[in-house]
């Protein structure tokens, strides 16, 4: 019955893509030239997202009005015909959701009222987020119908580990310090937080799901900050954990993780988690990309300096052809290492696409 299972699931996944290029690689193929797109490809580099953003007043409001989060969403696709579009929100929405004081200022990020033990654990809830994360799904089934069926639609939600950081450090920071040290001395409050965030985000991506996202990304933006003991206890295993449940629930729609930084504790993470896709970090070594990461049989993703789309010409390019000269023959989506900064004209953008399309390895 379970081989039975895998085949029927193996089966809607192959299914979807034969009309989207971009699921191809998680259905076992591979693409020549592969599929493509980008970290963070709405955003204030398009002109038109900044006119959207004006509109929104805050950031936090542009997330939580699905007109607006739908209308920036499509700007990219528009623009460059990207073969995924990723919802736009942020991972902090979780938090949020749950009860904890969110807010972004201008110039300097996000800013939360840190949490310190318990009794600020007990405030949060669940059931109260829920009419946040539906907000959010509306966004996801606006965006959905909007698309052309050919794009794929990835939702997403941060990793319980970095959006802990935030919610026990009040910001971001280099090292994650703060939060490091409650894992060290509070260890058992900050396994409570943890499982908190992993039931949240099994919940918020099921509901994006249901709205019609046909791919999930988990983002671990500060996973490299830890030892190999800690990564395993605050990374690995809540991610597994995470990915377990949703796949529970929707065996057929490929899971994709970003353990940002994590260097060759990704093949770890690749193997024990049950992702079906990994991104891969600006640092992260095309040999290692190419050779173990690729072999453990999942999708790698990645990993193009987004300082090349502020420099583009012969760099952007000259790079952009030993990325796909590295992949070729592997199941592989080209993306950045990171998102894409203000500073990146579009035009270098069209530029990337145009030299990936037109990608002969002969």
């Amino acid at each position: 019955m379970k081989v039975q299972k895998m085949i029927e699931h193996a089966a809607q996944l192959a299914a979807k893509a034969r009309d989207m290029r971009f699921l191809k690689p998680f259905a076992g193929e591979t693409c020549a030239p592969p599929p493509v797109w980008l970290m963070r490809q709405a955003g204030r580099y398009l002109p038109e997202y900044r006119e959207t953003r004006a509109k929104a007043g805050s950031f936090l409001n542009l997330c939580y009005t699905p007109a607006l989060a739908c209308e920036v969403t499509l700007q990219p696709i528009r623009r460059f015909g990207f073969d995924a579009s990723i919802l736009f929100s942020d991972i902090l929405v979780v938090p949020d959701a749950l009860g904890q004081s969110v807010r972004f200022v201008e110039g300097e990020g996000p800013r939360l009222d840190p949490l310190t033990g318990d009794a600020d654990l007990a405030k949060l809830s669940i059931a109260g987020a829920r009419s946040k994360f539906e907000t959010v799904a509306e966004s996801v089934s606006r965006i959905r119908a909007g698309l052309p069926k050919e794009t794929a639609l990835i939702g997403f939600c941060g990793a319980p580990w970095t959006v802990a950081t935030y919610m026990i450090g009040g910001q971001g920071s280099s090292d994650q310090a703060d939060t490091r040290l409650m894992a060290y001395r509070k260890p058992a409050f900050f396994a409570r937080l943890i499982d908190l965030l992993v039931d949240a985000s099994v919940g918020y991506l099921d509901l994006q799901i249901k709205a019609g996202a046909d791919v999930v990304m988990i983002f671990d933006s500060w996973a490299g900050s830890l030892p190999d003991d800690e990564f395993a206890r605050w990374v690995t295993a809540p991610t597994k954990k995470l990915v377990a449940a949703l796949k529970a629930k929707h065996p057929h729609v490929p899971v994709i993780g970003f353990p940002r930084s994590a260097g060759i504790a990704s093949i770890g993470y690749a193997k024990a988690t049950g992702v079906q896709g990994i991104g891969c970090d600006t640092a992260m070594p095309l040999s290692l990309m190419a050779g173990d990461l690729a072999r453990t049989g999942i999708v790698v993703q990645g990993n193009l300096d987004p300082l090349l789309m502020i420099a583009g010409g012969d760099a952007m390019i000259r790079r952009t052809h030993e990325i796909l000269d590295a992949m070729q023959n592997r199941r592989f989506v080209f993306n950045l290492g990171h998102g894409i900064t203000p500073e990146a004209p579009p035009s270098h953008v069209a530029e990337l696409v145009k030299v990936i399309r037109s990608y002969d390895a002969t």
